[in-house]
């Protein structure tokens, strides 16, 4: 079974005040006749601000939704208590201090001094944050682009840029296992990258190229950075341009920024950054973005592994086999790698198999990610061991697969 979960920027999954409150209504949201002091359990809500804004931001709107402006003006005040730098936080608060005494016609109304492009901002990222928090992806589906996960790869991200929410899942003995998400912002004029400045986050499968701590960046990065391999080899053959597309945190006195915001990067709050921190290998951790992420049961996910798995292993073997045309089959006609094109990579390898009596290929700690955009490539990495009667060699070698009349072809491969 397969499942694109999406939703966009809307109030779906809203209800009575709050939608309209979020929808710019005509009519207006009021605080509700006193019912009485409400006294909060305060242990829950130190309980729920431990975890992140979201969970009390879902109860805020509830009692919006109910009517229950006080109790929904209680939960606000302590959410800025624990998180003073959260200007959504404090906007949600100045609209519900204003409707204790009028009606409010659009969200933000209570906070004049804010700036009403910056208002739809955070408008944005409160539907954002609800919809991520009300409408989590099923558990027993994975996503369809960690194909596999290498033994020393501890875990992959994926991001949503439709959901602005990046996914954490870690290597639970070979299968991928969702740990957390966290709300995330992009370029301010979306995804699919194609040139510099041109304000977008790229699309594709990318891998942490380096970890940079606070004490060597701007106040803009936040408390790190990790900057990706934007453009990859299929980005360059596209004719992708641009550079300097990281994952990092935000400046310090910042907690969020707006779902779109970035000038291409990939942006975390300082806490959830500094959470998963340490779960960031070098050269390792895939980065995974996706307009609309497409989630498989773990029967389709495990049959698509291992189809993929037979086309890596059919392509070791059938160059064991010095039979140039059987090696030949698996290479696209526009394949092109270290100044070779097809023709000079295979005239290359005849005459390297002609010195050849046997020949053996080990592809050890494979890794398979699949691309999410609209071209369907597959990157695979792995640790090559290549033995003959003449040579010895190791290397690390990544290749990108697409497909060509309805098989796998390799279109690039060098060394990691």
């Amino acid at each position: 079974m397969r499942l694109a979960v999406g939703f966009g920027i809307s109030v779906a999954l809203l209800s009575g005040a709050a939608a309209m409150y979020l929808g710019n209504p005509r009519s207006g949201t009021q605080a509700s006749a006193p019912k009485g002091t409400v006294e909060l359990d305060e242990n829950e809500l130190k309980s729920m601000l431990a975890s992140g804004p979201e969970p009390m931001l879902a109860e805020i709107f509830g009692d919006i939704e109910h009517g229950n402006l006080d109790i929904a003006l209680q939960r606000v005040d302590k959410l800025v208590e624990a998180y003073p730098k959260f200007r959504l936080g404090h906007l949600i608060k100045g609209d519900l201090l204003l409707a204790r005494s009028r009606p409010l016609l659009r969200f933000g109304e209570g906070r004049a001094d804010v700036a009403q492009e910056k208002v739809a901002d955070l408008r944005h990222e409160a539907i954002a944050r609800l919809h991520a928090y009300r409408a989590k992806p099923p558990t027993n589906l994975v996503p369809r682009y960690l194909t596999q996960m290498a033994d020393g790869q501890k875990h992959a991200l994926v991001m949503d840029t439709n959901k602005a929410r990046l996914y954490l899942f870690e290597n639970h003995e070979g299968t991928p296992r969702f740990v957390a998400d966290y709300y995330v912002t992009q370029g301010k004029l979306g995804s699919d990258k194609y040139r510099e400045g041109d304000k977008k986050t790229p699309i594709g499968v990318y891998h942490i190229t380096a970890d940079l701590r606070r004490e060597r960046l701007a106040d803009l990065y936040g408390t790190g950075a990790f900057p990706l391999n934007y453009p990859n080899e299929w980005d360059k053959r596209q004719g992708r341009g641009g550079s300097g597309i990281w994952l990092h945190g935000t400046m310090s006195d910042t907690f969020s920024r707006p779902p779109n915001a970035s000038d291409g990067c990939i942006v975390l709050p300082n806490k959830d950054l500094d959470a998963i921190a340490g779960k960031l290998q070098v050269g390792l951790t895939p980065v995974i973005v996706s307009d609309n992420v497409e989630w498989l049961s773990l029967e389709d996910w495990r049959a698509e592994r291992a189809a993929l798995t037979g086309v890596v292993d059919n392509w070791r073997k059938d160059w064991e086999s010095r039979d140039l045309k059987r090696y030949a089959s698996h290479y696209s006609r526009n394949f092109h790698a270290n100044k070779q094109n097809y023709s000079e990579w295979m005239d290359q390898k005849e005459r390297v198999n002609a010195g050849k009596e046997w020949i053996k290929v080990h592809a050890n700690n494979l890794s398979m990610f699949r691309n999410p955009g609209k071209e369907d490539y597959v990157v695979t990495t792995f640790d090559q061991d290549y033995q003959s009667n003449n040579l010895k060699n190791t290397m690390r070698k990544r290749q990108y697969w697409i497909k060509e009349d309805g098989r796998w072809k390799i279109i690039f491969e060098g060394s990691v």
